[in-house]
């Protein structure tokens, strides 16, 4: 596992000694100066010892100290942290591979808005995995075979559900093309994706990390709102991919697109569709205009993650052959 070696010692020693199902199933790590190493599988929260065995007990956890702490923030800014500004004021460093890791500690503001991150003590690494044929199930729904087109899609579910994951899979699968249900050849599109926070791609000095599809370019690190009018300008594509819009500029670019005729595939944190037209930058997103054609639920489950599917007019769907919609396993 490439991220494991973003972990200097004692950390790398102790995450590596991890059950092998754990280990496989991790989705966070959240190293915090002088508190007990805990870690994420699968939804299952716990702690870990110096031998690297899970406990619900802080007492019996590993406490990463200050200079845990001082080494990994060196591992994740590749020795140069200067060159991180921009990313420690946003509170995140992306690294390659598409993990993310979460930053908190003092902040130093000016005129009242924040500059920087100093005194680092808390880190969150998510591990970014591709699952391909995730979104399997959900596809038939987004690619329409009677009209041949593709349904203006907004994903929604709480943070740690999978929204970037089924992305990655759609974007691939969109840009591949494929056999259909009926049997049919579905052809590849033209994908954008706009990765603002380099995690559907992971893309590392410009070239995709995951595999995203043979037809798909990726604005990388790009703002969302200016990244989609600029694929829209410059690389025509047939359908736009693009992760956690959530600002009124994210809202009015996602209008602009599907006017343009341009198909959308977005997520968005709510857990359905009344929780995120609450919100007064997607109000007109979700009623009245009806602009997203499908809407996909996710919700983590004891099983996994489970998908709930909704029409423009939030009627719900189902599955053939099924009384309700089927489970989408992260596991």
């Amino acid at each position: 596992m490439e991220w494991l070696e973003l972990f200097p010692e004692p950390l790398h020693g102790i995450l590596g000694r991890l059950p092998e199902k754990v280990f496989k199933q991790l989705e966070e790590i959240r190293v915090r100066e002088g508190r007990p190493l805990e870690v994420n599988a699968n939804g299952d929260h716990h702690f870990v010892t110096t031998a690297g065995r899970l406990t619900l007990n802080p007492v019996e956890a590993y406490k990463p100290n200050r200079e845990d702490a001082h080494r990994l923030l060196d591992f994740i800014s590749n020795h140069s942290l200067y060159t991180m500004e921009e990313e420690l004021r946003k509170g995140f460093i992306t690294i390659p591979g598409g993990h993310r890791v979460g930053l908190a500690g003092r902040t130093v503001l000016n005129r009242g808005r924040v500059e920087h991150l100093r005194d680092i003590s808390s880190f969150n690494v998510r591990i970014a995995r591709a699952i391909p044929g995730i979104a399997d199930r959900i596809l038939p729904y987004v690619a329409d075979r009677k009209s041949g087109t593709i349904r203006h899609t907004l994903i929604l579910s709480p943070p740690q559900h999978g929204k970037t994951t089924l992305l990655r899979d759609l974007a691939r699968q969109l840009s591949y093309g494929g056999t259909q249900s009926n049997g049919g050849r579905r052809n590849g599109l033209k994908v954008g994706i706009i990765d603002e926070r380099s995690e559907i791609a992971g893309s590392h000095k410009g070239i995709p990390g995951f595999d995203v599809g043979p037809r798909t370019d990726v604005l990388d690190g790009c703002p969302k709102a200016e990244g989609m009018m600029m694929m829209i300008r410059s690389m025509s594509p047939d359908v736009l991919i693009v992760d956690e819009i959530g600002r009124p500029e994210d809202a009015e670019a996602v209008r602009e697109a599907l006017h343009a005729g341009i198909a959308v595939i977005a997520s968005a944190h709510g857990r359905d569709v009344a929780e995120m037209a609450s919100r007064s930058a997607f109000a007109g997103l979700a009623t009245g205009q009806e602009l997203f054609q499908l809407y996909v639920m996710l919700e983590r489950t004891s099983r996994g993650v489970s998908f709930r599917l909704a029409d423009a007019k939030q009627r719900r769907l189902t599955l053939p052959g099924e009384g309700q919609n089927g489970g989408i396993s992260y596991a």
